[in-house]
Order: C-alpha cells, then sequence, then structure tokens
C-alpha cells in the first residue's frame, strides 16, 4: 500500500508507486493524501486532503485487504501525519518504508515547514526504514554532507532520532559511482550498494520508485538488506531504460516496465 501525493502527470507519487508495485508482482493499494498539479517542470499548486478522509482509506483498505507492506510518500501537514501515525499504529502495521519527501526534483517544497518535525517525532519511531536522500538527511541530521565521515553522522543521528533502520541515497552525491548507505546500528558500518551512475534526464520519481520497490520486495519476504538490494537494481534499469515519451524541459519519467523494451533489444 502507498501513502502518497498524486502526481499529475504520472511520474511520481501514487503513481509512480502503483507502477512499481505492478511491475514487480504485487497488488498495489493507496491512500491518497494530497492532490498536486505538477509536471516534469515543477509543482504548480497542492490542495491537501481532508485527514480524516486520509484516515478513512488507510481503514477501508486494512479492513478488508490488510497489505503486507506499506510505503509512506509525501504527506504535507502535521495533521495528516498525526492521522497516518494514529491509524498505522492502532493497526500494528508493520514492513513500513518511509520515504521523507521534502522537497521535489524540480525544487518544489513538498511539506509544511511544521510538518517536519511531526513526521520525525510521530512516524520515524514506527517505520522500518527511512529513505532520505542527502538534502534530506542534512536537512533532518542538521549536519552538512561534504565526506564520508558526514554521511556516518547523518545516519547515525537519523537513528538516533528513532528509526530502525536508515538509507541514506547517494543519487545527489557528485560521483560517477553512486552509493547508497544502509544503517542498522550505531555501532557497526552501514551496508553499501553501489552502481554507475545513469546518464539520463529521466529522472523523475526516482525516490518513489526506489522506496516502493523495497516495499515491493519486502511483501514478498525479502530480508531488508535483499529488498534493498533488488531495488537498486529495478531502479537502476528503469532509469537505463526510461521512458521515451518526454520531449520536454524538465526532469522526465523512468521506466518502470523496462521488461519489453529489454527483451525487445535482447531479440535484435
Amino acid at each position: 500500500m502507498s501513502i502518497a501525493g498524486s502526481d499529475s502527470c504520472g511520474g511520481a507519487g501514487i503513481q509512480a508507486d502503483l507502477k512499481t508495485f505492478s511491475a514487480l508482482g504485487v497488488y498495489g493499494m493507496s491512500a491518497v493524501t494530497a492532490i498536486t498539479a505538477q509536471n516534469t517542470l515543477g509543482v504548480y499548486d497542492i490542495m491537501a486532503v481532508s485527514p480524516s478522509v486520509v484516515r478513512k482509506q488507510i481503514e477501508a483498505v486494512f479492513d478488508d485487504m490488510r497489505p503486507d507492506s506499506l510505503k509512506i510518500g509525501m504527506l504535507f501537514n502535521s495533521d495528516i501525519i498525526e492521522e497516518v501515525s494514529c491509524s498505522l499504529s492502532s493497526y500494528k502495521a508493520n514492513n513500513i518504508v518511509l520515504d521523507p519527501v521534502m522537497i521535489s526534483t524540480s525544487g518544489s517544497q513538498l511539506l509544511e515547514n511544521n510538518a517536519i518535525e511531526a513526521m520525525v517525532r510521530k512516524l520515524f519511531p514506527i517505520a522500518d526504514l527511512v529513505t532520505p536522500n542527502k538534502y534530506e538527511a542534512e536537512y533532518i541530521s542538521g549536519k552538512k554532507i561534504v565526506s564520508t565521515d558526514d554521511v556516518l553522522y547523518c545516519g547515525r543521528r537519523i537513528l538516533d532520532l528513532g528509526a530502525k533502520a536508515v538509507l541514506i541515497k547517494g543519487g545527489h552525491f557528485d560521483d560517477d559511482i553512486m552509493t547508497d548507505y544502509l544503517f542498522f546500528s550505531k555501532n557497526q558500518a552501514p551496508e553499501k550498494f553501489s552502481m554507475q551512475r545513469v546518464a539520463t534526464i529521466n529522472s523523475h520519481g526516482t525516490g518513489c520508485t526506489l522506496s516502493s520497490a523495497i516495499a515491493a520486495y519486502l511483501a514478498q519476504g525479502y530480508s531488508m538488506t535483499s529488498a534493498v538490494s533488488q531495488a537498486k537494481k529495478y531502479l537502476n534499469m528503469a532509469l537505463r531504460y526510461g521512458a521515451d515519451i518526454y520531449s520536454g524541459k524538465g526532469h522526465g519519467p523512468v521506466n518502470h516496465f523496462f521488461e519489453p523494451q529489454k527483451l525487445k533489444i535482447k531479440e535484435i
């Protein structure tokens, strides 16, 4: 199940999550938290869904088709965060992957200022994994990342805030080899996942896609480490076979259903 905002251009948010779930062979459900007017150039407007309606969406799903895992994305404000936290706690939900969405790829703010503290306080303690990018990790930890030691500090600081595990994503680091760092304990070195950077403008929705892919693999019984590893491979291929439907000026979408194109290339 995805609890997140809707992306009108289909590359991120709920739409990206449901595509990812389908591509990886699991059945996807959703609770929409906000409606955005956006394209690959930016976010032009946001309308939050009533917190009570968000709660009722979650209840409707759990009362009938209890999810095996959850991905939490854009929540927008503290009232919605409160309802999500209370609902998931009451149902004792497990396999929760929290993507602390704050800023879109195009630079638009997707979370109200007073909601960040509420997210850390209410959702970090119930999340099985928190997946900040470089800028989110810096904001949450209060530490600028300029070295590997800084990454280690940020990961351990976020663990201190209640997260059971933390994946600091390497997509915004200036390296040809992108490395993600998975933290389980302050007293252990993080696990590292490294891949060659894919040169493409079709990167809209990468964070949403990765977190929902991790949730999809957790739902199928993979360990956290294996789920992250498999999700990284899936995203890498989705980037390599980036959707060619886009011809504008922003960040185009990844290709969630790359397998047909991959098979066609093999046949040629």
